[in-house]
C-alpha cells in the first residue's frame, strides 16, 4: 500500500467507534509472543466475523483513539538473528499472509498489521488458537460455539458435488451436455443408445438420476457445457480474456468471454489466447516460421492451474486471461493453499480435488506437483523472465512477462529468476552454480562476478542459501533454495 492508502486506512481505524474483534489497538512495542497471538486472534476473529482482514495498529491510544504515534519499529525488530516477520511467520500455522507497514503520518510514526482472515481452518501461534471477545484476547479453545462457526466458515463447500440444474429431462441433459467430447477426451468410442451413453454421464457424475428425471452437477456443467449461459450460477464463472492497447488498462482491444465447459473448449481457448500473441520470425531449415515470443506450454498450464484452484465461492469473478504488449496476467479467484515460494517441489492442494482429477484424466494438466516445474522450465528455455506470483485479497495472479534482456530486468526480476532456478535445479536432482546461473541468463564466463552479485542478492533476501557452507571456493560452490 502506498502513502496514501495507509493514511486513509489509519483515519477509516480511527474512526470505529471502540475496538472490535477484527481490530487492536497499542500505544508501544508488545513482546513478539504477544504480537504473534493478536496475529492469531485477530485473524480467526476477521473470519467469524466475515471480514477480509484484521489490524493490529500501534500509535493509537485505545481510550480516546488519539493518534500519538509509537516508538515501535517491527521491521528491524529481531528475534535472535531472525527478523520478527520472518519469526513470527514460521510460528504460524496455517502460513497466512500478514503485512507490516511502517509510515508517518502528522510527524509521528505508525505501525500497521494487515492481516488476513483465516483462510481453510482457525490459525494458530505456536501450537495455540486464539480468538477476541470484544477488545480481549482468549483462547479460542475455551469459545467452542466460535471455534465452530470458523470451521464452518473455512470448510469450503465441495462445490462439484452440487447442482448446477435441477430435475431436467434426459433430451435437456443431451442438449446442455457436450457428451460427443467427453467421450473423445476420454478416449472411448461412443455408445450407439443413449443407455450407454447416461451410463457414462453418470459413472464420471456428470449427472446424478432423480426418478424419471436427471440433475446436472456442477462438476458435469463447468467441464462440459456446451453454453454456460445455459446454466444460470455457472455463467459468470466463464473464462474472460480481455486484449489491451499497450501495456495498462486504459484502452480494450478486444474482450471474449467462453461459452463452453472448461473441458469442452480448453483446446480452443488456448489456441484463441497464442492467435493473440506476438511472433517472431526464425528461419528453419530454409524455411521461415513465425514462432510465438511467449511458450504455449507455460500458458497451457497456468491456465489449467487457474481454472483448477479457483475459489467458486467468491461471487462476481472468474478466471481471467489479460494480454498487454509487454506481458499476460492470468488471474484466478481466491488465494493459493499453500505458499507460492513452494509452488515449485511442492504437491498442490486444490479446493477443487474432483475437478483437478478429472482435468488430469483429459490430460488437459501434469500430474500433481508438476505444472508449475514445467512452467518454470518453459520461461528459461524461451529465455523469458520468471513469472511473478501476486496475491490480492481474494485473487492469485501469475504474470509471464515478454523477454527481456538482463539489463532491462530489475533487482526483484533477477531475484525471483534466480530463486526459481535453484529450485527447478533441485528437482532435477542438481544444485545451483554460478555457471548455471551464467547460463540462465546467457552471461558470458568473462562476466561471472555479474552472476555472482545475481546469487548474493538473492542469498541476501532470503530465498537461497549456500549448500555447503564449509566449502571455501566459491568457484565450485552450489546453491539449494531455502526450504531444502
Amino acid at each position: 500500500m502506498n502513502q496514501a492508502m495507509l493514511e486513509k486506512l489509519l483515519k477509516d481505524l480511527q474512526a470505529l467507534p471502540k475496538e472490535c474483534e477484527w481490530v487492536e489497538f497499542k500505544k508501544d512495542a508488545s513482546i513478539p509472543q504477544d504480537i504473534g497471538e493478536y496475529i492469531s486472534a485477530l485473524s480467526n476473529s476477521a473470519c467469524y466475523m466475515n471480514q477480509p482482514n484484521g489490524y493490529l495498529v500501534f500509535g493509537i491510544e485505545n481510550e480516546t483513539h488519539r493518534l500519538i504515534g509509537t516508538q515501535f519499529h517491527p521491521l528491524s525488530e529481531k528475534i535472535g538473528n531472525q527478523e520478527l516477520e520472518n519469526w513470527l511467520a514460521t510460528q504460524l500455522e496455517p502460513r497466512i499472509d500478514f503485512q507490516i507497514h511502517e509510515f508517518y503520518y502528522e510527524n509521528k510514526l505508525f505501525a500497521l498489521f494487515k492481516i488476513d482472515a483465516a483462510i481453510d481452518r482457525p490459525v494458530s501461534f505456536r501450537g495455540k488458537q486464539y480468538i477476541r471477545i470484544g477488545s480481549y484476547k482468549k483462547p479460542l479453545s475455551e469459545h467452542p460455539e466460535r471455534e465452530r462457526k470458523i470451521w464452518h466458515r473455512t470448510q469450503a463447500v465441495i462445490f462439484e458435488k452440487d447442482f448446477a440444474t435441477e430435475k431436467v429431462t434426459s433430451e435437456d441433459v443431451l442438449r446442455f451436455i457436450d457428451y460427443p467430447t467427453l467421450f473423445e477426451m476420454l478416449n472411448l468410442p461412443l455408445p450407439d443408445n443413449r443407455k450407454g451413453i447416461f451410463n457414462r454421464l453418470i459413472t464420471d457424475r456428470i449427472i446424478e438420476p432423480t426418478g424419471s428425471h436427471f440433475r446436472i452437477t456442477n462438476l458435469g456443467g463447468i467441464l462440459f457445457a456446451k453454453d454456460l449461459e445455459q446454466f444460470e450460477q455457472l455463467a459468470r464463472k466463464a473464462i474472460r480474456i480481455v486484449i489491451y492497447q499497450g501495456n495498462n488498462r486504459v484502452k480494450t482491444k478486444k474482450e471474449q468471454i467462453g461459452k463452453r465447459g472448461y473441458a469442452a473448449g480448453f483446446e480452443g481457448l488456448i489456441k484463441y489466447i497464442v492467435d493473440q500473441l506476438p511472433t517472431n520470425e526464425v528461419i528453419e531449415q530454409a524455411l521461415r516460421k513465425d514462432l510465438c515470443v511467449y511458450s504455449p506450454i507455460a500458458i497451457r498450464e497456468l491456465v489449467a492451474n487457474a481454472i483448477i484452484h479457483q475459489d467458486f465461492s467468491i461471487g462476481g469473478s472468474s478466471t481471467m486471461v489479460e494480454i498487454f504488449d509487454n506481458r499476460i496476467e492470468i488471474t484466478n479467484p481466491g488465494r493459493p493453499l499453500i505458499d507460492p515460494l513452494r509452488f515449485v517441489d511442492h504437491s498442490p492442494e486444490s479446493r477443487n480435488e474432483q475437478l483437478a482429477h478429472f482435468m488430469r484424466r483429459l490430460n488437459i494438466c501434469e500430474e500433481r506437483g508438476s505444472g508449475f516445474d514445467k512452467v518454470v522450465f518453459e520461461c528459461e528455455y524461451y529465455q523469458l523472465p520468471a513469472p511473478e506470483i501476486i496475491l490480492g485479497s481474494n485473487y492469485t495472479r501469475v504474470i509471464l512477462y515478454a523477454p527481456l534482456s538482463l539489463r532491462q530486468m530489475d533487482k526483484q526480476a533477477k531475484i525471483r529468476a534466480c530463486y526459481l532456478h535453484a529450485c527447478l535445479k533441485y528437482v532435477s536432482g542438481e544444485l545451483m552454480t554460478n555457471q548455471s546461473i551464467r547460463h540462465r541468463f546467457a552471461i558470458d564466463e568473462r562476466n561471472y562476478p555479474m552472476a555472482s552479485r545475481i546469487i548474493s542478492d538473492t542469498i541476501k533476501a532470503g530465498l537461497i542459501r549456500d549448500y555447503d557452507p564449509e566449502n571455501k571456493s566459491r568457484k565450485y560452490a552450489k546453491y539449494a533454495p531455502f526450504w531444502l
